[in-house]
């Protein structure tokens, strides 16, 4: 490439062909074609070799194409073909030296790179310039006509050639007017024009359809130099605004866009080289697919790497980008926009086409950082529902208001960050967004709703529990005919309590019928359910609570005072009414009654336990009926309500009896041995005997004094003896046990008196309040009598051979 004086060349063809597609690019650069859009144009100069070409150009446009030395003689100067800008002149004009025609260097038969440059020249130029000698003008083998056929020919090759204008210039211009010379000229062109073989739609064609014909001439350059540079300034004027309306190129069609004309100039040889025809219009739209889609990559890459974008990407990760919809489509309008600016002037269908799949890739490249601000509004719009939610629940709003109201308050606080995230240039259904965060709005709605109701029945159930469970159980543990009924109407009474104050509660859920009744029923099943278990734990200790209940009416009087044993009381009607007692218990334990049916629970156990006659007759009887509880189950009594069965009954009373025959037994004993230890005198026959046959010693005693003195000692002696060996405590525990503990102090007990007689002391009193030392003693051995006499009385304990005698008769009772 050549620079000087402000005129820039390339060789874009060497003489071998090769396109120099590197210095293009280097030209196209430094003459900044690409900013020029459409407006430029490219004229090239075809001709006999050594006709003054160069001379031409560099005269009329002002560019440094190497000129013929004439003094060295007539020779080939240009080689190929080169380019250069034309200086000063406007808009941008290229100029094209092609090496010139019938030079003896490539010799006769060497005719190709002739047609491929002439081809070339037609494709890429809007006007062709036609050097030619005025003395040709009318020959018929003028050096020019074979130039023209070529011309002529080659155009046929274009399947749509872009209409060119071709500037016939006359050399060295003679004395006859141009007026007398044109028309000559035009003629042969014609002439030539219908000579060459042209295709089948083409032959009626005529030369304007495809050119422009202007005739130029000029005076000789080396005759008169001054004239033929006046008179090519002259024409230098007229390529100023060629490409204007009415201009050289004014009505040219099909031109390249300046960004794309290296491109097209390298495809378009590279067609010419391979000997194809050349189709200028599918060449124009391979071009403009090139260009445009080397522009929109190039934008795309500029967008990526654009600092806002690519804050806003990383940004976007993290949390909600404001204004990010506006900020994103003001980029990718600037984006598209340079595009458009640089590809207005390819082809509009390619151009279009390129810019949808540029609007394509950019929001493809965009539209993740979308989503993820999507993301971010739909979680954080979630996220405030969930509080604001939460806050008008704990401030006593309605559930089905609060929800309602925070979910339409949501909705559209999404949808205002949504239209703040809009991408004018998308179209992006994004419906999908908005129905996942109503799914997960109404989804979290669902579950508070749950854990609510469940919270509401929880506390409900657990009201049930402690207004029932207390009540239930001491009904049950006091049972009587009345306590189921009482169970009943207290279970009935709660239930309905609570029935009312959930109903109240679920007002506020917008509840259907169905699910509201269905909640009730639940709670008065649970009702139920806490009654039932509750007599099944029960039952379960029947046994202890029967124990607990004969015990209480067996050793308490009808004041609840302990009962004393003293030999008064009816054992047998006692022990009677606390096993009835203990057995309605069990009647009453055996099933559960919260309906309205009767049954015949406690007269079959009355029948079958407590009847000794029947039972005694059942055993003398043989055996023809069966035994009432000899069953699993009660009449009329379905299994899921009874609690204990028949045969757990019997059993249960047997267990029962056994366990409850030893305090009988203890109450007979305690009874007899209280009647033995306030009983000292002598049966009354003993009374009558001792009246009737001491009567004589009786009257002695009378009759002396001294007799009664010393039976009055003797008393005295018997006396001290009886309080000092503690007689009556010592027999407490039985006669033998008695016996055996006076023989071991009756000795040194009577030893020791003798011994005080013997010492003259006074004997002890034994008046307590006149002996202390005795009253010690006594009140000690008396309320230690006292209390084991009084303990034996009230349970009872005392030897069991004492009471086999009574307690035998209270066996079938």
């Amino acid at each position: 490439m050549k620079k000087s004086d402000g005129c820039c060349s390339t060789h874009l063809i060497d003489g071998d062909g090769t396109f120099n597609d590197t210095g293009l690019e280097h030209f196209i650069k430094e003459v900044k074609l690409g900013e020029c859009g459409l407006s430029y144009a490219v004229v090239s100069i075809m001709g006999p070799q050594s006709s003054g070409k160069s001379t031409l150009l560099n005269n009329l446009f002002g560019t440094n194409f190497r000129e013929m030395d004439a003094f060295k003689g007539r020779s080939q100067t240009t080689k190929g073909i080169w380019m250069a800008r034309c200086a000063g002149i406007e808009p941008c004009t290229l100029v094209m030296d092609l090496e010139g025609t019938d030079g003896r260097e490539r010799g006769e038969d060497d005719t190709a790179f002739e047609k491929q440059s002439a081809l070339f020249a037609l494709a890429v130029s809007d006007i062709v310039l036609i050097n030619m000698w005025c003395h040709d003008i009318g020959r018929e083998q003028a050096a020019n006509k074979p130039l023209l056929k070529t011309v002529f020919q080659v155009m046929m090759r274009l399947f749509s050639p872009r209409k060119t204008t071709l500037m016939f210039v006359i050399r060295d211009k003679t004395r006859t007017p141009l007026e007398n010379l044109e028309p000559v000229l035009r003629e042969d062109i014609e002439k030539i024009w219908d000579s060459v073989p042209k295709p089948e739609a083409l032959k009626e064609t005529p030369l304007s359809e495809f050119f422009n014909v202007e005739v130029v001439a000029l005076s000789s350059y080396e005759e008169k130099e001054e004239q033929f540079k006046e008179q090519v300034a002259t024409l230098r004027q007229r390529f100023f605004h060629s490409i204007a309306p009415g201009g050289l190129a004014g009505d040219r069609r099909g031109v390249v866009p300046a960004s794309g004309f290296s491109f097209s100039a390298q495809e378009i040889w590279k067609v010419i080289k391979e000997n194809k025809d050349l189709d200028l219009p599918a060449h124009k739209v391979m071009v403009a697919t090139v260009r445009c889609e080397e522009i929109a990559n190039e934008k795309c890459s500029i967008f990526a790497a654009n600092e806002e974008w690519c804050q806003m990407e990383e940004a976007v990760q993290s949390g909600p980008v404001s204004g990010f919809g506006k900020k994103l489509s003001a980029i990718l309008n600037f984006t598209l926009s340079e595009y458009d600016a640089e590809a207005i002037y390819f082809d509009g269908g390619v151009r279009s086409a390129k810019r949808k799949q540029l609007e394509e890739n950019l929001l493809q490249l965009v539209q993740p950082a979308h989503q993820s601000m999507l993301g971010h509004i739909r979680s954080g719009t979630l996220e405030n529902f969930k509080e604001a939610f939460e806050k008008a629940l704990n401030a006593g709003e309605g559930f089905s208001l609060a929800a309602v109201a925070c979910t339409q308050n949501y909705m559209a606080q999404f949808d205002e960050g949504h239209a703040d995230a809009v991408i004018e240039q998308a179209n992006w259904d994004t419906s999908k967004a908005r129905d996942k965060l109503r799914r997960d709005i109404d989804a979290h709605i669902t579950s508070v709703r749950a854990a609510k109701l469940s919270e509401l029945t929880s506390s409900f159930e657990a009201k049930l529990n402690e207004a029932l469970l207390g009540p239930v159980g001491a009904l049950l543990d006091g049972a009587t005919s009345e306590t189921w009924p009482a169970i009943k109407k207290l279970m009935q009474r709660e239930t309905e309590s609570a029935v009312a104050g959930i109903s109240n509660a679920l007002s506020g859920f917008d509840m259907d019928k169905q699910s509201k009744d269905k909640i009730l029923t639940s709670l008065e099943n649970y009702a139920k359910g806490v009654v039932e278990a509750k007599a099944r734990e029960e039952g379960g200790r029947v046994l202890i609570l029967m124990k607990e209940r004969f015990s209480i009416l067996f050793s308490h009087d009808s004041d609840s005072m302990p009962r004393v044993w003293t030999g008064k009381e009816d054992i047998r009607a006692i022990t009677k009414t606390a096993r009835t007692a203990s057995l309605k218990l069990l009647s009453v334990m055996a099933a559960i009654r919260l309906d309205d049916d009767v049954d015949n629970i406690e007269t079959t156990l009355s029948s079958a336990l407590m009847d000794t006659k029947n039972n005694a007759a059942v055993k003398d009887r043989s055996i023809t009926t069966s035994d009432p509880l000899a069953s699993s189950s009660w009449e009329e009594i379905p299994s899921s309500r009874t609690l204990i069965t028949p045969v757990q009954c019997k059993s249960l009373w047997r267990q029962f009896k056994s366990e409850t025959e030893h305090a009988v037994t203890q109450a007979i004993s305690a009874q007899e041995a209280h009647k033995r230890n306030n009983n000292w005198l002598p049966p009354p026959w003993a009374i009558v005997a001792l009246v009737v046959l001491g009567f004589n010693e009786f009257m002695t005693l009378l009759r002396n004094p001294l007799y009664v003195g010393g039976v009055f000692a003797v008393f005295l002696l018997i006396k001290a003896l009886w309080v000092q060996l503690d007689i009556s405590g010592e027999f407490r525990n039985g006669a033998l046990p008695g016996l055996l503990s006076l023989s071991t102090k009756f000795l040194p007990t009577t030893m020791n008196l003798i011994r005080r007689l013997a010492e003259g002391q006074k004997p002890m009193t034994t008046d307590p309040r006149r002996n202390p030392a005795l009253a010690s003693k006594f009140f000690q051995n008396g309320s230690s009598s006292f209390s084991d006499s009084s303990s034996s009385a009230s349970s009872g304990i005392t030897s069991p051979k004492e009471g086999n005698e009574y307690s035998s008769t209270l066996k079938d009772d």
